[in-house]
């Protein structure tokens, strides 16, 4: 590293410009274009950066906050050096939080609609955040693999209409980078950005986010990038999933045209939050060998959101009525 520093002292860094641009004080910093948020982070992802670079602009961004522009190049620059093509995928789903509080009803959702047919791409990390049930562990559980490269998703597609693939396999760096929260302390852009890939150029995406300030900045970003179906949601413990003790409202983007819609809270007061994540209990649940009343309903209702936002109803209503109905006939 003190080699790399070195070689520096007399000429600058090409990474130095995107460092100082978004960190030149109150009245000289901006935030970053479209082009220069790619080639900042086209950079990032040849590892053409060095480490003190990189920390620093991760958490001026984080300071920030990273525009709608900013997180559109960061993604677009991502996407073209993914490794995949295109496959037929109906929905694309991240899943990057873990839980906390409440079992995964989103994932019981996601493998409901593949029992019916619907291709699912999940993808996400795992233990970046301490305390929390990863996707990738339950999925295990379930006796459900995990993909190492396309052959692997296209052949979980043909079989079972769902594929899960790390973050790890789309991209080692941002997998390095999104595995920084516990050493930062905070979460960087990684986070945001990560949930907007779609890999595998689906029809439809889903992201959840936990702050909801970020809601419509995910919105646009999805816009930006030319995504024609899309649903962001501020989603239980920050998966994508249907609180049914909250209002949830919506934004996202039905064939091109961006909207807003708020389902109402559907409970009358709090729900217990779970004292011990036990995955016997929520695969009792997933065999029908067991009841659960809150996570069903947070299962139909985020099936229902899922269902509209592939094109499937053409309202909510409808929309929540045939998750229902998928779900009572997931045997």
């Amino acid at each position: 590293m003190n080699t790399k520093r070195n070689l520096y002292q007399d000429f600058e860094h090409p990474f130095a410009q995107y460092i100082r641009i978004i960190g030149k004080g109150k009245t000289g910093a901006r935030s970053l274009t479209y082009q220069e948020a790619y080639d900042a982070f086209s950079l990032i992802l040849k590892r053409d950066v060095l480490d003190v670079q990189l920390g620093a602009f991760l958490m001026l961004l984080r300071v920030k906050e990273e525009s709608v522009e900013e997180l559109a190049g960061f993604v677009r620059a991502t996407r073209d050096q993914l490794p995949f093509t295109p496959l037929d995928v109906d929905l694309d789903w991240s899943s990057y939080a873990g839980k906390r509080k409440h079992y995964p009803w989103f994932l019981l959702a996601a493998l409901t609609l593949a029992h019916h047919g619907y291709r699912i791409v999940m993808h996400g990390a795992a233990g970046h955040t301490l305390n929390r049930v990863y996707t990738e562990q339950v999925l295990d559980y379930l006796d459900y693999p995990i993909c190492q490269n396309q052959t692997d998703v296209a052949q979980q597609l043909a079989d079972r209409h769902f594929a899960y693939l790390p973050l790890s396999v789309i991209s080692p760096v941002l997998d390095e980078l999104i595995g920084l929260r516990n050493v930062m302390g905070l979460r960087s852009p990684v986070h945001t950005l990560a949930r907007l890939i779609n890999p595998f150029n689906a029809k439809a995406t889903l992201q959840a986010i936990f702050h909801p300030a970020y809601r419509a900045s995910h919105q646009r970003t999805a816009f930006t990038l030319g995504y024609k179906n899309s649903a962001v949601i501020k989603g239980e413990g920050g998966e994508f999933e249907r609180n049914p003790d909250a209002k949830t409202l919506i934004c996202g983007i039905h064939e091109g045209a961006m909207y807003e819609h708020e389902l109402p809270k559907l409970t009358a007061g709090r729900s217990d939050i779970e004292e011990e994540l036990d995955l016997s209990v929520f695969k009792a649940v997933w065999e029908g060998k067991q009841t659960h009343e809150y996570g069903e309903v947070a299962v139909t209702e985020t099936m229902g959101i899922a269902l509209y936002t592939m094109g499937v109803c053409a309202t909510y209503e409808d929309a929540m009525l045939k998750a229902k109905q998928l779900w009572q006939d997931r045997f």
